[in-house]
């Protein structure tokens, strides 16, 4: 399986199907809403979101491991775990470079993930049936 079939079965499509329907097109399945809930997961931690967000602002588009750790006051094993979970989430990806690692975004992950999030433009919320606030 590539590597962009095994992204796109993260969030439970088809390898046919590369367009990820926004949460307003059609509510998701259960196995649809188990494998992102996997993705949301790794961002829910304050540290994975920094480091997924020093990795992807980063000039050149990738990043030492060596250049990650200075900036957390916690111990290069347990940075490498948060790296660890932000890989299997599918957000970033590494390659190993004589002692060191180096890692980089990928986009498509969170290209699929914003399209998830939003809307066309000027489309409007459907109609509510609670109270209004």
């Amino acid at each position: 399986m590539s590597k962009q079939e095994l992204e796109v079965q993260v969030l439970g499509q088809d390898a046919a199907d590369t367009c990820c329907p926004g949460l307003l097109a059609a509510p998701l399945d259960e196995g649809q809403a188990v494998e992102l809930a996997k993705v949301f997961k790794a961002l829910g931690d304050p540290v994975r979101l920094r480091l997924l967000s020093m990795i992807a602002s980063r000039a050149g588009g990738e990043v030492c491991v060596c250049d990650l750790t200075p900036a957390f006051d916690l111990s290069q094993p347990t940075i490498s775990h948060h790296l660890k979970l932000l890989r299997q989430a599918g957000l970033i990806d590494c390659e190993r470079r004589g002692t060191w690692v180096y890692y980089w975004l990928l986009p498509e992950m969170t290209d699929r993930l914003a399209g998830i999030l939003s809307r066309p433009a000027g489309r409007p919320l459907p109609e509510s049936t609670g109270a209004a606030s």
